[in-house]
C-alpha cells in the first residue's frame, strides 16, 4: 500500500510554471506506475501524464505535451510534474495516483491509491 500527498499548487499568470510534487509513502514505492490527474470545476477528471516505475517511459495527454514534463526520484519516493507554458484552460484540481501495473494507463479505474489533491489556477 501506498499513500501519497501532493504539492506544489497555487496562483500563477498565464505563460509562468509551476512544479508540483507528489510524495509517497512505503518502501515499494519503485514498484509502482505513477500517474497525475485533473480536475477542472464542473468536469471529469482526466489523464495528465504518467510515468513507469524506473522513468524509461512516460505517457502525456496531447494537451500538455511539450509543455509537461513527469518525472520521479525513486530514492526521494516523490514524483514531479513541471508544468511551463501555463494556460487558463489548466486550472484545475490536480491528483497523482499510483498503479501496480506496469502499464502507463489513461483511465481513472486503473489507478488503487490517490493523493487528496492541489489546486492550480492560471489567470489569463
Amino acid at each position: 500500500q501506498v499513500q501519497l500527498v501532493e504539492s506544489g499548487g497555487g496562483l500563477v499568470q498565464a505563460g509562468g510554471s509551476l512544479r508540483l510534487s507528489c510524495a509517497a509513502s512505503g518502501r515499494t514505492f519503485s514498484s509502482y506506475s505513477v500517474a497525475w490527474f485533473r480536475q477542472p470545476p464542473g468536469k471529469e477528471r482526466a489523464f495528465v501524464a504518467a510515468v513507469s516505475r524506473n522513468s524509461d517511459s512516460t505517457r502525456y495527454a496531447d494537451s500538455v505535451k511539450g509543455r509537461f514534463t513527469i518525472s520521479r526520484d525513486n530514492a526521494k519516493t516523490t514524483v514531479y510534474l513541471q508544468m511551463n507554458s501555463l494556460r487558463p484552460e489548466d486550472t484545475a484540481a490536480y491528483y497523482c495516483a499510483a498503479s501496480n501495473s506496469y502499464l502507463l494507463a489513461i483511465t481513472n479505474t486503473a489507478y488503487d491509491y490517490w493523493g487528496q489533491g492541489t489546486q492550480v489556477t492560471v489567470s489569463s
